[in-house]
């Protein structure tokens, strides 16, 4: 409970600090915390599915659009899905407001099972043993038309979670964990 309430201070105050809008349909700007939705697109690489979703309504996040999402970030490998934390799509949402980016997100790697993490683990040292990816609470992405650089500054400026940063490859890392970076 207590990483809850810190983690929706940490979304509260970075939107609050970034000064996000959204517009309405009639084209007037209002702050995030206004708005009566929040959706996302997004593009799974693995499988080439793409999902736009209003996962959160009036107050209220929407199951059956919970449950799609689910689906969208399950782990690709054993076909096995996991509830997405609430607070990663809170943070991909206000990625998307923050970047203005009008197109899908790309997840790279979302839920992964204890198996494909452990098999992954073997292959590389990146792989986190406990890694919130196992959890549902991390996500690998990418932005369309926006350098990994800046989707990492970016991140990292909401002070929300975990961020990754990974050049070469050319995503990043987000998850809800505490505040940290690399």
């Amino acid at each position: 409970m207590i990483e809850t309430i810190s983690m929706e201070r940490r979304l509260f105050l970075g939107a609050s600090l970034s000064g996000l809008l959204t517009l309405s349909p009639s084209g007037v700007a209002k702050t995030q915390t206004q708005a009566q939705e929040r959706s996302l697109s997004l593009y799974n690489q693995h499988t080439g599915e793409t999902l736009y979703s209003v996962f959160w309504y009036q107050g209220s996040y929407q199951r059956d659009s919970l449950k799609e999402i689910e689906h969208l970030c399950r782990d690709h490998r054993s076909n096995t899905t996991h509830p997405v934390d609430t607070r990663l799509l809170e943070l991909l949402y206000l990625l998307t407001v923050k970047l203005q980016n009008a197109k899908p997100i790309e997840i790279i790697s979302a839920y992964r099972s204890q198996k494909t993490n452990h098999a992954l683990r073997k292959r590389s040292r990146g792989v986190a043993k406990n890694s919130y990816h196992t959890r549902g609470q991390a996500v690998d992405i990418k932005v369309p038309n926006c350098s990994s650089q800046r989707l990492y500054r970016t991140a990292k400026a909401l002070q929300a979670g975990g961020v990754g940063y990974y050049p070469r490859s050319g995503f990043i890392h987000i998850d809800t964990g505490p505040v940290r970076h690399w």
